[in-house]
């Protein structure tokens, strides 16, 4: 059941008990104004009469309200992808205060919360032990507990597969398996085996089978690679075993999202491999894929009528963002993928929605810096030829 589904049932109960409530009240308080019930005299007015007819429809047939399905579901299924996710010291100070909404913006929280499925890059650990990599510049974990905050914004699933999933060692990844599954949350792209690690991951919206895969062309040691060494992440510096992954998962699923770490750090074009990689992932089933790790937007392109977003940045990192964004993914009744950017930036450790000058600033970057696309004033995405 959906978290659209959840509201609108609990909101459908509350409003025929309120109905029901106010008719038996009504009846009560005539009766006892009347002063006569008692003594064994009815006396009837027009009202009483109406309200008595009204009851006896009631009774007699259902309320006539819209269809369950067209209530509670109006075929559409959303999917929000955020980039890079860092949960740091500072973000913990601040949730401790002041909540999840002093990280994220209510406007952003809104639609990450409301949307059927939302995705992102965990780029850290959640656990308290193990050691710090030897000769890596950074590396990240955080308290289990802070695992709140993920379930606080809404998100359902996450990627593992990234360059810091394995800072703190292998128990420490055993416990970000651990804190995830006890806060009900799906991750992709690493796992205890070589099969939970590219194993795909179904989520059920409205109906459809949406599928999610994860891999990484970035890890700072081969032994990172969980078929070099059990646990481990998904691994793609040969395409290969994803391409054969997808096709596979294709089968499984209504929609399938990709979500890939690659590129080079700080550069807002992709890497040549990165293009190649995208083409193979599109021509083997693919609908969407995301990328991750540059820390910076990159472009976007279609292939085959698919779009591929190269890098959606950061998203939550504990530190200033000029210029980030969710991808929304609206899947139509009639299977149709329509996709919008929700522009985006961070500072003193909150992201926030862009609005005015800085919505018109991004949507202008990200068409200077794509290649077959055109992202118009509303931040809908519609594939154009340049």
């Amino acid at each position: 059941m959906t978290k659209k589904i959840r509201i609108l049932l609990y909101v459908l109960s509350f409003s025929v008990t309120c109905m029901i409530l106010a008719l038996l009240v009504h009846r009560g308080h005539f009766s006892d104004a009347a002063g006569n019930q008692s003594a064994g005299i009815q006396i009837e007015t027009e009202e009483d009469t109406t309200l008595q007819e009204n009851e006896n429809e009631m009774i007699q047939s259902p309320i006539e309200t819209e269809s369950e399905e067209s209530l509670m579901d109006d075929g559409v299924t959303t999917i929000v992808f955020a980039g890079d996710v860092l949960i740091a010291e500072a973000m913990e100070q601040y949730y401790d205060s002041e909540g999840v909404s002093r990280i994220v913006s209510n406007e952003l929280l809104k639609e990450m919360q409301d949307a059927d499925i939302c995705m992102v890059n965990n780029e850290f650990q959640f656990s308290n032990r193990g050691t710090p990599m030897e000769d890596k510049k950074f590396t990240f974990q955080t308290d289990p507990k802070y695992v709140k905050i993920l379930t606080d914004m809404g998100v359902d699933i996450v990627s593992l597969a990234n360059n810091h999933s394995i800072d703190f060692g292998l128990e420490a990844l055993e416990d970000t398996f651990a804190t995830l599954d006890g806060a009900g949350i799906l991750y992709a792209g690493a796992g205890m085996t070589k099969e939970r690690a590219k194993q795909l991951q179904i989520i059920e919206a409205d109906g459809r089978k949406i599928g999610f895969l994860a891999a990484t062309r970035v890890i700072p040691v081969a032994e990172w690679n969980v078929d070099i060494r059990e646990p481990g992440l998904f691994a793609t510096y040969d395409d290969t075993q994803l391409v054969a992954c997808i096709k596979e998962a294709k089968e499984k699923c209504d929609f399938l999202a990709v979500y890939v770490h690659w590129g080079i750090e700080r550069e807002a074009l992709p890497q040549e491999y990165q293009t190649v990689i995208a083409r193979h992932c599109i021509e083997a089933g693919a609908d969407v894929i995301i990328g991750a790790h540059p820390h910076v937007l990159q472009g976007i392109e279609f292939i085959e009528d698919k779009p591929v977003f190269y890098s959606l940045g950061n998203y939550v990192f504990a530190q200033t963002i000029a210029q980030t964004m969710l991808v929304k993914v609206e899947i139509q009744k009639n299977g149709e993928a329509v996709y919008s950017i929700i522009p985006a930036y961070a500072q003193n450790g909150m992201t926030k929605k862009f609005e005015g000058e800085g919505t018109e600033k991004l949507f202008t970057y990200m068409n200077e810096i794509s290649s077959k696309n055109y992202v118009d004033t509303a931040g809908n995405i519609k594939q154009i030829q340049k």
